[in-house]
């Protein structure tokens, strides 16, 4: 069987709308959506780069002052601007969507949608708060 299809007389062609490649740059919703999906780069990119991190550690100070050297560089400096507000972006739309992709009841009553987006806020502000109370006592 070929993978073409034969059309007859008796067989007519289906209607197929031709689509442009940037067809969600018309919605607001579906662009917020995949700039969303896109933005997944950005978080696999620092996650890349703790691993790196943790690589250069395990390989004793040369290797770890090696690595920050090279994150010292203008190019990386400028990447991790960059990558930072495409995964800032990418949490801030994930908190807001949070209340439709998790429904939490408390006795039977759903909780209302700000209180779940505002605990997600919450518990980012204390975390980063935790994170950034350890990093700095270190110095």
């Amino acid at each position: 069987m070929s993978a073409e299809a034969h059309y007859t007389p008796y067989h007519p062609r289906w209607y197929r709308r031709r689509v442009s490649v940037w067809w969600w740059l018309q919605n607001r919703a579906y662009a917020g959506f995949v700039l969303r999906e896109l933005t997944s780069v950005f978080v696999a990119f620092f996650a890349g780069v703790t691993l790196w991190q943790l690589r250069t550690l395990a390989q004793g100070p040369d290797a770890y002052a090696r690595f920050l050297a090279c994150l010292g560089t203008p190019l990386f400096v400028a990447l991790h601007a960059v990558a930072f507000l495409f995964v800032l972006f990418h949490s801030i739309t994930w908190f807001n969507l949070a209340p439709k992709a998790v429904v939490v009841r408390l006795s039977g009553k759903r909780v209302p949608d700000w209180v779940v987006v505002g605990l997600n806020y919450a518990a980012w502000l204390v975390l980063s708060g935790a994170v950034a109370l350890i990093v700095l006592r270190g110095r």
